[in-house]
């Protein structure tokens, strides 16, 4: 699956996550203290699990943001999206998120949830702006620092 992005003079593609990008999503997280860390034996275990959805954004050769996924039937959950800092707000993550939804809505998922931190205005905002709805809560989800999870959901079948 290769899509090209053009948004703010970017270009990058989308390709599946390969265990040899565990370090490059590593180093993106360690950068991305919104987001859940993984260090680089995690990241390459998550992408040894069956029904795992794994995208990345490559720009010049190198992994700028990417996307993990899990399939359990006909539901999913995002369990992790992160962009490099300096390709933020040009549309990857975005193109991320619509590429995984599609690619779960063909493997016959119907809903898709995912957690993400509740001080985290702009990440609520973005899964917001492309259709997720607060499903739920859950109290000290997150570590460093403790916080809690506000779940989101969207539903495929629209």
């Amino acid at each position: 699956m290769s899509t090209e992005l053009r948004k703010q003079a970017v270009s990058a593609t989308i390709r599946a996550l390969r265990p040899e990008d565990s370090l490059a999503v590593a180093e993106i997280l360690r950068h991305s203290p919104e987001a859940v860390y993984w260090p680089e034996a995690s990241v390459h275990e998550v992408l040894e699990w069956q029904a795992m959805l794994g995208l990345a954004t490559e720009a010049e050769g190198k992994v700028a943001g990417f996307l993990i996924a899990r399939q359990v039937q006909d539901e999913a959950e995002v369990l992790n999206l992160a962009v490099a800092p300096e390709n933020r707000r040009k549309g990857e993550g975005g193109a991320l998120l619509r590429a995984a939804l599609a690619g779960l809505r063909k493997r016959g998922v119907t809903r898709v949830f995912l957690e993400v931190r509740e001080s985290n205005a702009a990440g609520i905002g973005f899964y917001k702006h492309h259709r997720f709805l607060p499903a739920g809560r859950r109290e000290g989800y997150y570590r460093d620092p403790a916080e809690a999870a506000l779940v989101m959901e969207i539903r495929l079948t629209e």
